[in-house]
């Protein structure tokens, strides 16, 4: 098998070579290997020359790197690395150090198991995570609790950012949210597939960042989710 890991890239110079170290390194089940595919999403600092830095830093590592000439959002820098995804799975990451590859065996191993289609991380089950915002926190906890009513699913944490997908499975999905609308976009579309999707969850840590330190989403985009999740169970 082989596993695709999709970064969407903005503004990150600071911490996506260590973050793309970590994934290079993470630990992956026996025999899998690993595409990493980093998508620059027009970024106004360095973060594109320390991208093209990274095939040098890693060799032997197979690399997708890709510049945007335009900034889009998050969903349609996934929906660009999706496209270029040549394996088996595909797991979402941040570029970021707020989530952990260590992480990954936990997320692969009930698709490898061939247990699960969809494996969805959560923050909210029990492994470590930095003490932050309440508002934020109890945000998250009320769109996943609205997704899930409208979805009937009973996830703890549909924002999370680790999700990992079959790659037969998203290439059924059509990604039409530019921004942060992927998370209860995506998430409403696997809930709709028939046959029916087995998805799981798994506890990971979590690192988050403040405002202060480069942290991007805000209640704008939480009223915006609200909006998303409302329209894609209505329509495709």
């Amino acid at each position: 098998m082989k596993l695709s890991v999709v970064i969407p890239v903005y503004n990150e110079h600071a911490t996506v070579q260590q973050l793309v170290d970590l994934v290079v390194k993470a630990p992956l089940p026996s025999g899998m290997a690993r595409q990493v595919i980093c998508i620059n999403d027009c970024s106004k600092d360095q973060t594109a020359a320390r991208l093209d830095e990274l095939p040098a830093l890693h060799p032997g590592v197979e690399f997708v790197i890709h510049h945007k000439p335009v900034n889009e959002g998050k969903g349609a820098a996934l929906r660009d690395g999706f496209k270029l995804a040549t394996g088996d799975l595909v797991l979402v990451q941040d570029a970021d150090l707020e989530y952990d590859p260590a992480d990954y065996m936990k997320l692969l191993q009930p698709i490898v198991d061939g247990k699960a289609d969809v494996v969805y991380g959560s923050r909210f089950i029990g492994e470590p995570h930095r003490v932050l915002y309440y508002w934020h926190t109890l945000g998250n906890k009320f769109l996943t609790s609205m997704s899930n009513m409208f979805t009937n699913l009973n996830l703890t944490d549909m924002e999370v950012c680790y999700k990992v997908f079959r790659k037969d499975v998203l290439d059924r999905i059509n990604i039409k949210c530019n921004r942060f609308g992927f998370e209860p976009e995506v998430t409403a579309k696997i809930a709709k597939m028939r046959p029916r999707l087995r998805i799981y969850e798994v506890g990971v840590a979590y690192y988050g960042r403040s405002y202060e330190e480069g942290k991007k989403i805000t209640w704008k985009d939480g009223i915006k989710a609200i909006l998303t999740i409302v329209r894609f169970w209505v329509s495709n």
